[in-house]
């Protein structure tokens, strides 16, 4: 099912501003766009933007859950585990405080006077907190061991709007020029000078890309068909072709 960006933004109840900007960062893009250029939005777009609310909900920065549900080895299934966990506990502290004002109620009938314990502990949020910082701290183990993760996210946490339309547009570019030599050899000249560029590109806006963090990266833009399907709309067979010519490049350099 395909929705209109407004139709995305009611369902998931947040506006219509919050779907562009996600979209401008790149952490969640539409899959499709209609013959107008207008954003179409899909269940699997709908679903990945419940993981970026889940990841708010957990005091995590924008950068750090691109990174986060961008990383190959993110568990949609584990995530959804833990949001239930927290939404049950959430649960219980809502059924206390239910269960406070009712005896509260029935304390006013019969006159009489409730501790501060009964008044005030159903609010207390520590079961919740404890619970949040626990997988905050064990997401953050697990995807943010990298080196790559760390120093990405302490250059995009300072990233503003306008560096993002930067770093897209020029991404964007990048792929294009890729596009245009996609008939050729993906071991040619250009394709390495592409290649090279593309590193450079990486490394001034994320994280160092060394030899060995590229040829992986390459691999994942033919494996993990969230990255095929970003580079595709450029051109479809894009994504294959640069998975290609990094592979390529990378046994060239290796072997110099």
């Amino acid at each position: 099912m395909e929705y209109r960006i407004k139709d995305a933004a009611d369902a998931a109840g947040v506006s219509v501003r919050t779907l562009h900007h996600y979209d401008r960062i790149g952490l969640l893009c539409p899959e499709k766009t209609d013959a107008n250029g207008y954003r179409k939005y899909t269940d699997a777009d709908l679903q990945k933007l419940q993981q970026v609310m889940f990841f708010k909900e957990l005091d995590f920065s924008l950068s750090e859950i691109r990174m986060i549900i961008d990383d190959p080895d993110f568990s949609r299934l584990e995530a959804m585990q833990n949001h239930i966990k927290l939404l049950l506990k959430k649960k219980k502290r809502l059924d206390s405080i239910i269960d406070s004002l009712e005896k509260t109620i029935e304390s006013i009938k019969e006159d009489r006077k409730m501790t501060n314990d009964e008044i005030f502990s159903p609010f207390s949020m520590k079961e919740i907190d404890e619970h949040r910082e626990k997988y905050a701290a064990e997401a953050r183990t697990k995807y943010g061991k990298t080196d790559a993760y760390k120093q990405s996210s302490a250059r995009t946490a300072s990233y503003t709007k306008e560096d993002w339309q930067r770093i897209t547009a020029e991404g964007n570019h990048i792929f294009g020029e890729f596009a245009e030599i996609m008939e050729g050899p993906a071991d040619s000249a250009a394709a390495f000078n592409l290649v090279e560029k593309w590193r450079g590109h990486i490394s001034k806006n994320f994280y160092h890309c060394s030899i060995e963090f590229l040829a992986g990266l390459g691999a994942t833009y033919v494996s993990d068909e969230r990255f095929t399907r970003n580079i595709d709309k450029t051109k479809p067979g894009l994504a294959l072709f640069m998975s290609r010519a990094i592979e390529a490049y990378c046994i060239e350099k290796r072997g110099s």
